[in-house]
């Protein structure tokens, strides 16, 4: 596990406050107002839970935002391979957002000399191997997830990435806004745990304080499949949460409605 996730599961114990700030939708008309708007987010991964989450968001009637990267599943393929043009361009179809997750899902490490930026790809030509990179270069990743994508849905992504891990630093954050990426990360209540043990963090665990942390204007964020948890989250987890937090109130939004990122019009994709 990544030390980010093991700071975001020390966030998730702690039930911190909310990190991002908050929004109500309007509510249409004859329905009751929303308590407020929580925005879920899904990181591809093994892909193992991709038609069920993808179901469970439809019969909800529930827009996402997904994070895409070129990942290995379960399926023994790649999920930006033309095998999964289908799945992604029902996901347009239904009008979710999609970010770039990096091509090769490539960890950032550390800022190098020169302006460069170490990063480690999980996938690829380079998996495994730490490699020094100019902002340009960086850039050229995210693209990648947007040019395969257009190929794939004749859509392009909206104009947001999140890093693999949560991992950042100011160089990367100004390398990916030069052409046109605004990050997005989670909110503290918002980490589903979906990558931890299950056997440390059961899925009732997990289930219990997202409906007690999740605030209006969190963003929350699980994978669409994890290899290394035994028990996977979204099968148990996914249906009672959306349902728990309809109960409280709550309505759903995708990232480029979020308050934060709604009004940045100066986040346009460089081609």
């Amino acid at each position: 596990m990544s030390p980010a996730s093991l700071l975001a599961a020390a966030a998730l114990a702690a039930l911190l406050p909310a990190a991002v700030g908050s929004a109500t939708d309007a509510p249409s008309t004859g329905a009751p107002a929303c308590r407020g708007t929580i925005y879920l987010t899904f990181d591809t991964g093994s892909q193992s839970q991709a038609e069920l989450i993808a179901q469970t968001l439809k019969r909800h009637g529930i827009r996402a935002t997904f994070f895409l990267a070129n990942e290995k599943t379960v399926r023994g393929d790649w999920s930006l391979d033309p095998s999964w043009a289908p799945f992604w361009r029902a996901r347009v179809a239904e009008g979710h957002a999609f970010g770039s997750h990096t091509f090769d899902h490539v960890y950032y490490v550390k800022d190098g000399a020169g302006g460069a930026i170490v990063v480690k790809p999980q996938f690829g030509a380079g998996a495994g191997k730490q490699a020094s990179w100019s902002a340009a270069q960086f850039c050229d990743e995210l693209r990648r997830v947007d040019e395969r994508f257009m190929a794939l849905t004749g859509r392009r992504l909206d104009s947001i990435w999140r890093a693999p891990g949560g991992k950042t630093s100011p160089r990367t954050l100004a390398a990916a806004r030069e052409c046109g990426y605004a990050h997005v990360g989670w909110s503290p209540a918002g980490f589903s745990g979906d990558e931890l043990s299950s056997s440390r963090y059961p899925n009732a665990l997990l289930l219990q304080q997202s409906l007690a942390g999740l605030k209006d204007g969190d963003i929350f964020m699980a994978h669409m499949g994890i290899w290394s948890r035994k028990d996977p989250w979204a099968p148990a987890n996914l249906e009672p949460l959306i349902a728990g937090l309809e109960r409280k109130g709550f309505c759903f939004g995708t990232v480029p409605e979020h308050p934060a990122y709604l009004h940045d019009h100066s986040n346009k994709i460089k081609k």
